[in-house]
């Protein structure tokens, strides 16, 4: 372990020991993500690729027999939360305790036996940016249980159960992404994923090596999944798939698109949904067969259409979004696009290393310029998934 982990996981320790009177029986850490492209696809069982952020939640926890979870987070002021596991409601709880409460409630609700935690939380995980940090403090809690229970799930099944927690518990419709993201990827590779079958690949993804760097552009403008317009867009998905007759849109076939758009008539708000999750999954196999290829620089485009696509078409983005991007290609950037969930949240920007000064510079300005609040700007370095630190 790196000697900067080893001091995060150190700290986080010490801070247990502070509001248990005891050792944790193990310090764990999950990571954000960027999804490079395939952006709304993972609740239409499409395609995505996103990549591990080094931003990551870390969790010191000790089992119970109790029946106690008590959880206590760095980054939330107040004391340590007291629930009863047995006591646990879906969509009871809107604090952020409700993320480790309703891994814990998923767990039991899948038949494992967990009796109970003594948790500490800490995130480096920027909140409300579009770079999960929702996910990565599930993920975190849910392998730490894992192991603790000695349950024997592998990463897409701690993946499933989290995404079970958000979407029940929670009560917030998200898809599979996030949390098989913070899960499985791993450190110098983007993640191929079928959200249909959960298969995977992991793709090289080394900017560095070819003199690039990925830029993460976090605009400050926050955005919660479980607010209504995400979950309008899911259910506008759905109602395509029914009036196409087919399970999810991942079944229509880019080059059926327009005879599907056809039949859907003149519900012009369900045909742009439909056409961006279509378009967007062949884009995301444009980009794996672009990396695989050695075509690295010629996935910028692809990036900069998405973001067309979601402006235009899913119609999720925003002012911010929007400058971040525009003023980054005119300052040479090679493609850029908004990512996550949207309605503010981060942009993601491809440049070679010799603009990204002057890419910086130039986005940092034109904020200045329509004063908006200053944006925080940050290489993104595909980084590993979840895992134990000490």
């Amino acid at each position: 372990m790196s000697e900067a982990r080893e001091t995060v996981a150190g700290a986080v320790a010490e801070r247990f020991r502070e509001l248990y009177g005891a050792d944790p029986q193990g310090v764990w850490a999950a990571p954000g993500r960027v999804n490079l492209i395939g952006e709304h696809t993972d609740y239409n069982d499409g395609f995505v690729m996103p990549f591990a952020l080094p931003h990551t939640a870390v969790a010191a926890v000790s089992r119970r027999t109790d029946g106690v979870l008590r959880l206590h987070s760095a980054d939330v002021e107040g004391g340590v939360a007291e629930l009863r596991v047995d006591a646990l409601e879906p969509e009871s709880d809107r604090n952020w305790t409700a993320y480790p409460a309703g891994v814990v409630w998923a767990l039991r609700a899948a038949g494992h036996e967990v009796t109970g935690a003594d948790v500490h939380l800490a995130s480096t995980v920027p909140a409300g940016a579009g770079l999960s940090s929702s996910a990565a403090l599930e993920v975190v809690i849910a392998l730490a249980l894992n192991e603790l229970y000695e349950l024997g799930l592998k990463g897409w099944q701690l993946a499933r159960l989290c995404q079970r927690a958000e979407n029940v518990y929670v009560g917030a419709p998200v898809g599979i992404m996030d949390q098989t993201a913070s899960a499985c990827c791993t450190a110098g590779h983007a993640l191929f994923l079928d959200t249909r079958d959960l298969s995977q690949r992991q793709i090289p993804f080394d900017l560095a090596a070819e003199g690039m760097r990925l830029l993460v552009v976090d605009t400050r403008v926050k955005h919660e999944h479980s607010t209504g317009e995400y979950g309008k867009r899911r259910a506008g998905c759905e109602k395509g798939a029914a009036l196409l007759g087919v399970d999810a849109l991942r079944d229509i076939p880019y080059d059926g698109l327009d005879a599907a758009l056809d039949r859907i008539g003149d519900d012009e708000e369900v045909r742009r949904l439909v056409r961006h999750v279509v378009t967007e999954d062949e884009r995301v196999e444009r980009v794996v067969s672009l990396l695989e290829s050695g075509g690295t620089r010629a996935i910028g485009p692809v990036l900069t259409e998405g973001h067309a696509s979601l402006r235009d078409d899913f119609r999720i983005s925003c002012p911010e979004l929007d400058l971040v991007v525009d003023t980054a290609l005119s300052a040479g950037a090679l493609g850029a696009r908004m990512t996550g969930g949207g309605f503010g949240g981060s942009a993601i920007v491809l440049a070679e290393v010799a603009d990204v000064d002057g890419v910086t510079k130039a986005v940092q300005e034109a904020f200045a310029a329509a004063g908006f609040t200053a944006p925080r700007v940050f290489e993104a370095v595909p980084s590993p998934g979840a895992r134990r630190l000490r």
